[in-house]
């Protein structure tokens, strides 16, 4: 099928350095990657579809084969639609293992054409996800490495907002 072109799909809320690292792999070993914000119904999020769309295009502007767009449905669908057939996904630990591979074979199932390329993080990003990261933030971590800029700001005004002047 379309071997030129991968997808990259996620909640991405928010995107995290660790997603960025992956996104910089995958546009090195392909022509063309999207990187496809989805909504998941299983997860309540923090941030907008808008939003987080926004927050990936900025955090992956400075890779020219990469775009940032949006879907609902079935992966297989969207990627038909693309007129793709890999899709992208990261691997932080043996425990995301377990989850992405029945994803991956259900999809396949769907769709036989379709292959998983799975992608390591880098070791610094292995205990990094979106969810954890909203936490720590909220709770009064700091997380300005783990984020890119962009995001690092809408997190600020998103959870700690300005309280007035006592």
């Amino acid at each position: 099928m379309y071997r030129h072109k991968a997808i990259y799909p996620g909640s991405f809320d928010p995107i995290t350095n660790g997603h960025v690292f992956i996104a910089e792999r995958a546009a090195a070993l392909f022509d063309e990657v999207e990187v496809s914000v989805l909504i998941n119904s299983e997860k309540k999020g923090a941030f907008s579809l808008e939003e987080r769309v926004e927050m990936a295009r900025t955090a992956l502007a400075h890779l020219p084969n990469v775009t940032v767009n949006s879907f609902t449905g079935l992966l297989v669908d969207f990627l038909r639609q693309r007129k793709s057939s890999i899709v992208i996904r990261g691997l932080r630990a043996l425990s995301d293992f377990e989850y992405e591979f029945q994803m991956a074979l259900m999809n396949r199932k769907l769709e036989p054409e379709m292959e998983t390329l799975f992608i390591v993080t880098d070791a610094k990003y292995s205990y990094l996800s979106s969810h954890t990261l909203k936490d720590v933030f909220r709770l009064g971590g700091e997380v300005r490495s783990m984020v890119p800029p962009n995001v690092y700001e809408k997190l600020l005004e998103r959870f700690r907002p300005e309280t007035p002047d006592a």
